[in-house]
């Protein structure tokens, strides 16, 4: 079974090898994927033995991003994602949030970064509820899609 999966693929796979090991989710839009997001998802994977990553759909992406975004559609996104060793299983979700993936996986860790507060990130309640924790991983400073998105524009316009 490939690295891409449904939630129900997920579910039965999770079922399968889950007992003994904890089960690590953090999600994202993921669109130009960099430096940034490989040290994130290592420090991520770090916190347990399974990573689940969930990945905003293309029309999810534009309802966050806005209009242009993504820049990388959401089946190349998740091939880049699947071929990173530390990522385990990637699911897309077209919702606003990934709060479904969340209730239904039920990690043990729930992974943000720390430009998120706390007591904002979208599943913190329920999955402390359910004895699991809530960790924000430091980003790497100046490094982010939208970062890039800015450095190439102003290339752009200076030819």
């Amino acid at each position: 079974m490939g690295k891409t999966i449904t939630l129900r693929g997920l579910q039965r796979e999770l079922r399968r090898i889950r007992e003994g090991k904890k089960v690590v989710f953090t999600n994202g839009c993921f669109d130009i994927i960099h430096a940034g997001h490989v040290k994130y998802l290592e420090k991520a994977r770090s916190l347990g033995d399974i990573l689940v990553v969930g990945l905003n759909s293309d029309s999810s992406v534009r309802k966050i991003k806005g209009r242009g975004r993504p820049i990388t559609g959401q089946k190349d996104r998740a091939t880049v994602l699947s071929a990173l060793w530390m990522v385990d299983y990637v699911v897309v979700f077209d919702e606003p949030t990934p709060i479904k993936l969340i209730t239904t996986i039920k990690p043990d860790v729930l992974v943000k970064g720390s430009d998120w507060q706390r007591g904002q990130i979208v599943g913190e309640e329920f999955v402390k509820g359910c004895g699991g924790m809530v960790r924000r991983i430091r980003l790497l400073k100046g490094r982010s899609t939208t970062d890039i998105i800015k450095r190439i524009l102003r290339l752009h316009k200076r030819t």
